[in-house]
């Protein structure tokens, strides 16, 4: 099958059955080239139900755990989105397919300019590209209408519920170093509305306000 044959069985056959049922997510997926996001010795493996090394330690995760963690930011299209650990960048262009525009952080400098380049290589423009330390945020474009993490964290960083607008949506793996359950928040005047959901295992979120370290 060429790529857009098996970017529709993907869909057809791991996002669907698991439960995945926004449309407008679903087209998103069977649009974006995700074999563009990992390494040219990985790309017959890149429609597959499981994540992929990218190098410098880190993941592209699997599609239904991409798919989840979107599906729960409830995209409308006309968001303003922060996204924390850019890696291959192909969450990043799933978001910039469904909302209005996507600031993402990612730690690591060279994974960072490889998604730059390949933004602009498939004609993204309304994705903007940090490198830093992603727990702080991006506080001089706050606040965000929904921000997703995609690393592992003990805890939501302060920094980043103090930039998510008020009644927005915050989506993040929480738990330990080899364990984490989906934790998807509304901020609302009267206290966070929080729900748990799927459990995962994500690379560690480093920096002041995660993990201190690799090891």
């Amino acid at each position: 099958m060429d790529p857009k044959e098996l970017r529709e069985f993907m869909v057809r056959t791991q996002l669907v059955p698991m439960g995945i049922k926004d449309e407008r997510l679903l087209n998103a997926m069977k649009k974006v080239p995700r074999h563009l996001f990992v390494e040219e010795s990985k790309r017959h493996e890149a429609y597959g139900d499981t994540a992929l090394s990218i190098g410098e330690g880190q993941t592209i995760s699997q599609p239904y755990m991409v798919a989840v963690m979107t599906e729960l930011l409830e995209l409308k299209g006309d968001e303003k989105v922060l996204e924390i650990g850019t890696g291959s960048g192909y969450q990043t262009a799933i978001l910039s397919e469904l909302a209005k525009e996507v600031y993402t952080i990612e730690r690591v400098a060279v994974l960072a300019q490889r998604t730059e380049e390949r933004f602009h290589s498939l004609g993204y423009d309304n994705i903007y590209v940090r490198v830093g330390d992603g727990t702080l945020g991006w506080p001089g474009d706050a606040p965000f209408d929904r921000i997703i993490i995609t690393a592992g964290t003990p805890r939501v960083p302060d920094p980043l519920m103090e930039q998510l607008s008020d009644d927005g949506i915050l989506v993040a793996p929480v738990g330990d170093r080899f364990s984490q359950q989906l934790l998807k928040i509304r901020k609302h005047k009267g206290g966070p509305l929080e729900e748990y959901h799927t459990p995962c295992v994500f690379v560690p979120l480093i920096g002041k306000y995660g993990w201190q370290g690799e090891d």
